[in-house]
C-alpha cells in the first residue's frame, strides 16, 4: 500500500507532501474531507503498533477537552482518532509494510530513503 493521510489546511504536510516528491501509484486522502475508516485506522495500528502512536497530544481539542488528566486506553484513542481528524499525527505515510507518522525531520527523512531508497 502506497498512502497519505493528510490535511490540505496543514501548512507543515503540504510542505511534506512537497518534499517527499512522491511518485505515482501513492494515493492522497485529505482527512477531513474523507474520514478515516474503522478499517484503515486498524491497519495503520498493526503498523504503528498501538493507536496512541497514532495520536497527536499536540491536538488543540486534547488540550481543550483535558485528555492530558484522564487515564486514556487504547480503545479510547481509537474512539478519539474515528471521532475528530484532529487527533491524527499528520502526517500518516503508509509505504508498503512500513508507516511513518508525524512530521518530525528524521521521521520524513526515513521516508523519502525508504519511498526513494
Amino acid at each position: 500500500m502506497k498512502k497519505v493521510y493528510y490535511l490540505k489546511t496543514c501548512n507543515t504536510c503540504l510542505r511534506i507532501l512537497k518534499e517527499l516528491n512522491l511518485p505515482s501509484g501513492f494515493v492522497l486522502q485529505e482527512i477531513k474531507n474523507e474520514e478515516i475508516t474503522v478499517k484503515q485506522l486498524e491497519e495503520m495500528k498493526q503498523l504503528a503498533g498501538s493507536y496512541e502512536t497514532l495520536f497527536s497530544k499536540r491536538a488543540k481539542l486534547y488540550k481543550e477537552m483535558d485528555l492530558k488528566n484522564q487515564d486514556l486506553k487504547e480503545a479510547d484513542y481509537k474512539q478519539y482518532l474515528l471521532e475528530h481528524y484532529t487527533f491524527l499525527s499528520r502526517p500518516v505515510i503508509v509505504y508498503n509494510n512500513h508507516i511513518f507518522i508525524g512530521n518530525s525531520k528524521k521521521t520524513i527523512q526515513l521516508a523519502k530513503e525508504a519511498i526513494h531508497g
